[in-house]
């Protein structure tokens, strides 16, 4: 059953009429007696009659209310309670995410917006950081948590994409094999000053002419038409659509990289962490549609 119909059916037996449950709950009144005689039909009973009165219940009518009425009641109670517990959870939650995951923002956004009393502290960076040494309580990281203290939530797994200007490659021509990629100028992400691509089963060691730990600087250069480089696709994407990027050699994809959220394993998280971890766990999967490249493990695991 419908719970909005549901919804509309007890409003009718307690305002006494279509109508009157129609202003009472803001909807169109056409619209509350097409959801009635739908149920009606789905249960195969009248459950009210009508008349110049008014409209009151039949004796299915009757015994559907009393037990719906309860059922609404106890749903209202939990989400009062939930709202409740919403606005009363408070505290200081410490974050660290890496500097380049820039649509994670826009969830931390929302999750401020469910539990305006959490205070996020929020550290952007690329460095490794420990839990306990940092006083973090989540840790989002590129990998599988590795310490025996530590628990991880797996959120979803992708490939970096290679990509370079629509007016690169109508200079250098579009590359059909690994190969190819030796006439291209390229920018590597890397520490240090070299980098190789796994591209599938096949390795390539590109010269770089830009060496940089920043993708966003990376994506820049490539957009301007400049370099041939690797992308996470939540960056990438956004610029493949406006075609001012295509992704290449999509056959040669790049080594699946997992993204997890690390927290402590002790066996009770505090209210606050494990609020996040749920939150998190529910709305990542909108938020990875954005860029159309990732997937999803069945599970949490924890290490």
């Amino acid at each position: 059953m419908n719970l909005n119909a549901i919804r509309m059916f007890a409003a009718t037996a307690q305002s006494g009429s279509l109508t009157a449950a129609a202003e009472r709950l803001s909807i169109p009144l056409a619209t509350i007696s097409r959801r009635i005689r739908d149920l009606e039909r789905e249960l195969n009973v009248q459950l009210l009659q009508r008349s110049v009165h008014g409209t009151c219940l039949t004796d299915a009518g009757r015994r559907l209310y009393q037990h719906a009425s309860r059922g609404l009641e106890i749903l209202a109670n939990g989400e009062r309670a939930l709202q409740s517990e919403q606005l009363q959870l408070g505290g200081v939650l410490r974050l660290s995410l890496p500097s380049s995951l820039k649509p994670w923002w826009e969830l931390l956004s929302k999750f401020q917006q469910r539990y305006p009393g959490i205070v996020l502290q929020v550290r952007a960076t690329d460095e490794r950081l420990n839990l306990i040494e940092d006083g973090l309580d989540i840790v989002m990281r590129i990998g599988r948590a590795t310490h025996p203290s530590v628990a991880a939530q797996r959120l979803l797994t992708y490939h970096h994409v290679l990509v370079a200007s629509p007016v690169l490659l109508d200079r250098l021509g579009v590359p059909t094999k690994v190969t190819d990629l030796h006439k291209f100028p390229c920018g590597v992400w890397s520490r240090g000053t070299t980098a190789s691509w796994r591209l599938r089963k096949e390795i390539f060691k590109p010269e770089p002419t830009i060496v940089s730990n920043d993708y966003a600087y990376l994506s820049a250069r490539a957009v301007a038409g400049d370099i041939v480089t690797e992308l996470p696709p939540f960056l990438a994407m956004k610029y493949v659509k406006k075609h001012q990027l295509v992704i290449l050699l999509e056959d040669h994809p790049f080594p699946e990289l997992e993204i997890s959220l690390h927290y402590s394993s002790r066996p009770h998280p505090s209210p606050i962490v494990q609020t996040y971890l749920d939150f998190a766990r529910q709305h990542i999967e909108s938020s990875a549609r954005l860029s159309g490249q990732f997937t999803f493990p069945p599970s949490t695991t924890h290490s």
